[in-house]
């Protein structure tokens, strides 16, 4: 095809140099995108008041959860999308990207409506302290009427970096971190609207990215120029999408739940403690980033090559993603035990938040080598369509917090820290487990390509 500049074929050349040039336009992407969650943190924190901080910190857990369970079915279309594309099959290529929007348009809005009635009853099964409960179920409502927005921008972004293209989704995002800035400061500091005015930015925001992507797609890419053929429903390439996104989707959700069980041991332990574990929550979705963004590289690097029949390239791309992922993770680790302080005092000014916050990242930064290694893993796993582990992890991470932090946070010795410590030994746990998972699973699925490739 004619003008594939927006594409990037990552099934030739070296692994690595592709892995990196992938992945950076993401991580810049996903750092926007924290940046513009920290603004909206500081300035609810900072202006609003540590309780409306509290309460955005308490209402994360859900609105994550029903993000997730649309987020899945765009990141299994993505990946179908990939394997397509490394095969050099455009006519699959378009259908899945058709089908896949099918189906992301009419799921996000069931979603939409079901959270928005269960989130009342959520946050109190989740023992939300009274003080903040009115803020943070006001947050999560707003939240589940723009689902649908935030799922567009996921969905284009899945499928652009499908094919390699992971610069169009950065430039929107960073345009519309700008305009969630601006809105940040117009709706809480001048219309003086609260935790409110943080949810509407954020979602105008997105909503703004999502359709300027799609648009610029559309005249720009050209799997994206579909004729009415292209568009036609496709029972197998839906059943396909569904098959693995299904799976991704209750991975996601499953890790939502498991921190909303983490979420209620927290809440227990009252504002104060909310807001320390917001605050280190806040911090460690930025130290998620790299790890995600490496993931998500693998994925499409993997999907490709997978596609393409090419399996050593697979192995190659899991061992060179290793050594990033433990060099990041040994850098972040003096990082967060020397400066937990200074960046925990960035969100809040209150002393007893800020003390309780430097101590937690102190303990979970013992444990980014397992996060990283439950992402690597995840992203070539992922990459070859394993349905099973997305279940998997999902199922461990519930296991682990709802146990570990109750048995933790009991211990005389441990109390409240038991909920950071608690966080390590699930990231632990689960990383062994993608590990094992890893070993495996492409040592079943890839055996057959490696072999073809030795004739």
């Amino acid at each position: 095809m004619a003008g594939k500049d927006n594409t990037l074929n990552m099934t030739e050349g070296s692994a690595l140099a592709l892995i990196v040039k992938f992945s950076i336009p993401m991580l810049i992407g996903n750092l926007f995108q924290q940046f513009y969650n920290l603004v909206d943190s500081i300035m609810v924190g900072r202006l609003v008041g540590s309780d409306a901080f509290a309460a955005v910190g308490a209402s994360s857990s859900i609105t994550f959860l029903f993000f997730a369970l649309c987020n899945g079915i765009g990141s299994g279309g993505g990946i179908i999308t990939s394997q397509f594309f490394g095969g050099d099959d455009t006519k699959r290529v378009k259908r899945c990207i058709t089908n896949t929007g099918y189906i992301m348009f009419v799921f996000p809005l069931i979603v939409g409506i079901t959270a928005f009635f269960l989130s009342d009853p959520l946050l109190r099964l989740l023992d939300t302290p009274s003080e903040i409960f009115k803020d943070a179920l006001i947050y999560v409502r707003i939240m589940c009427i723009g689902i649908v927005f935030v799922s567009l921008y996921n969905y284009i972004s899945s499928m652009l970096r499908a094919l390699g293209d992971s610069k169009t989704p950065l430039y929107f995002l960073i345009v519309s971190s700008f305009i969630n800035i601006g809105l940040d400061a117009f709706c809480i500091v001048v219309l003086k609207m609260g935790v409110v005015g943080a949810a509407v930015a954020t979602l105008i925001s997105q909503f703004l990215a999502g359709i300027g992507c799609f648009i610029f797609a559309i005249k720009t890419n050209p799997y994206f120029k579909l004729s009415k053929e292209d568009m036609t429903f496709d029972k197998d390439i839906t059943l396909k999408t569904i098959k693995l996104g299904i799976p991704l989707s209750l991975q996601f959700s499953l890790i939502a739940i498991s921190c909303m069980a983490l979420q209620k041991v927290v809440n227990s332990f009252g504002p104060v403690a909310v807001a320390a574990f917001t605050a280190t929550s806040r911090v460690e979705q930025i130290i998620h980033q790299p790890y995600q963004t490496i993931s998500a590289a693998l994925s499409t690097f993997c999907g490709q090559n997978y596609g393409a029949k090419k399996g050593k390239r697979v192995i190659k791309g899991f061992h060179q993603s290793l050594i990033i992922m433990a060099l990041f993770s040994l850098i972040m680790l003096p990082v967060m035990q020397f400066g937990g302080r200074t960046i925990v005092s960035i969100f809040v000014e209150k002393e007893a938040v800020i003390e309780m916050g430097a101590k937690a990242l102190s303990i979970t930064s013992y444990f980014y080598v397992f996060l990283g290694l439950i992402y690597v893993a995840r992203g070539v796993l992922n990459g070859l369509s394993d349905a099973f582990f997305a279940l998997l992890n999902g199922i461990v991470e519930v296991l682990g917090r709802f146990i570990v932090p109750v048995v933790l946070t009991s211990i005389a010795a441990i109390g409240l820290w038991g909920i950071w410590w608690s966080v390590g030994v699930v990231w632990l746990v689960s990383g062994v487990t993608a590990w094992m998972r890893y070993r495996g699973y492409t040592k079943r699925k890839l055996k057959p390509l490696m072999e073809s490739e030795k004739n």
